[in-house]
């Protein structure tokens, strides 16, 4: 006589939830999914929410010489401050912003995101505020939040605490690839203005402005409206779809590696390493850049760093964006129409500094 298997029961489920992971939790916020899903979607996504897996249909593109251009990333150590404050729905703007400049610097467009969310236990208002947030970001990139991974670890993380890393993939047609071939001296720098921070340097920042100056999370911070927290929780900003409308404006060749009828040669998102790390990445090997410190305004979040973080002129723009969040490398030419079309478009902007001969190095004054 074989031996019945047990059924399976309640008993089974609520065992795994006392050990830590509430199966039955998770698919009741899973649920809520689909409408954010179909909120940050585009026509090219196949299936349904709550698949093994995410479909996109790239028959459909309109690139003739279509190359996929993918990035991922995290949020970093500003993931504490959302801790300690409550406010989950920026790191998943983080997320979303971050990734999706880092394939915009290569004439890049967004077509589908995926997320990876790990904790120890399943928080609902946590996990709406982080997927809210990253739903909203999406659709303001016109990218597909196309699916992502939520872990529960009992043990792994601390209470409250959790991880959360993003991939993006974009396309971009062959030819219009930005590679940064075509710079050369003179050619200048725009910068774009910065929300703050963004996503980078917060393991130092955070430091001086909560341990070494003392500052409370709720206290106004000095020479700004707003509060410390807010200003170092200050969302990353997507410059996405500016960047694209410059490149149809002042990119007309039918090549980006060459400087026919091209404007813009090149761009570097700001982000860990600053302009030290990030720029000479687009640079030709025979090229520098000049960048004048002194030439944008700082909000009073820099000041403080600047002036009471005690640390070095050298390393401030190593560590941190220090208000420009996007370097454009552009025609001398351009230049001042870019500002401007920057400008009327409500992001701040203005030359920074200026290519030179050399070997792949940023000089600040």
């Amino acid at each position: 006589m074989s031996e019945k298997t047990p059924a399976k029961s309640s008993k089974t489920q609520k065992a795994y939830a006392r050990a830590g992971v509430d199966i039955d939790l998770a698919d009741s916020i899973k649920g809520g999914l689909k409408t954010t899903l179909t909120r940050a979607s585009r026509p090219e996504v196949l299936g349904k929410a709550g698949g093994f897996a995410g479909l996109f249909d790239l028959s459909k593109s309109k690139y003739r010489e279509p190359v996929l251009v993918s990035s991922v990333d995290g949020v970093g150590t500003k993931l504490k401050l959302a801790f300690s404050s409550g406010r989950h729905e920026g790191v998943g703007r983080d997320i979303v912003n971050h990734c999706v400049n880092d394939i915009a610097v290569l004439g890049a467009e967004p077509l589908f995101f995926l997320d990876y969310i790990g904790m120890g236990k399943l928080e609902p208002s946590v996990f709406q505020g982080v997927l809210g947030g990253m739903g909203k970001a999406c659709r303001e990139a016109g990218c597909a939040l196309i699916g992502g991974e939520t872990a529960q670890m009992p043990g792994f993380y601390r209470p409250g605490e959790y991880d959360l890393v993003g991939s993006v993939v974009g396309i971009v047609e062959k030819k219009k690839i930005l590679t940064g071939k075509p710079i050369r001296p003179g050619d200048k720098l725009v910068g774009l203005a910065s929300s703050g921070l963004h996503t980078n340097g917060y393991s130092l920042a955070t430091r001086i402005f909560l341990t070494k100056l003392r500052f409370r999370m709720d206290d106004r911070l000095p020479g700004s409206r707003r509060t410390v927290v807010s200003a170092l929780l200050e969302p990353h900003v997507n410059y996405a779809g500016l960047f694209h409308r410059l490149l149809e404006k002042y990119n007309s060749g039918t090549r980006a590696d060459t400087r026919k009828d091209n404007g813009i040669f090149a761009a570097a998102h700001i982000t860990g390493g600053g302009f030290s790390g990030n720029i000479p990445r687009v640079l030709p090997d025979n090229c520098d850049v000049d960048i004048d410190t002194q030439s944008w305004p700082k909000e009073a979040l820099f000041e403080i760093l600047a002036t009471q973080g005690g640390v070095a002129f050298e390393e401030l723009y190593e560590v941190f964006n220090m208000g420009i969040g996007m370097v454009l490398i552009v025609s001398s030419d351009a230049a001042g129409d870019v500002v401007r079309s920057c400008r009327r478009a409500g992001r701040r902007a203005w030359v920074i500094g200026e290519v030179t001969s050399g070997k792949g190095a940023v000089n600040l004054r």
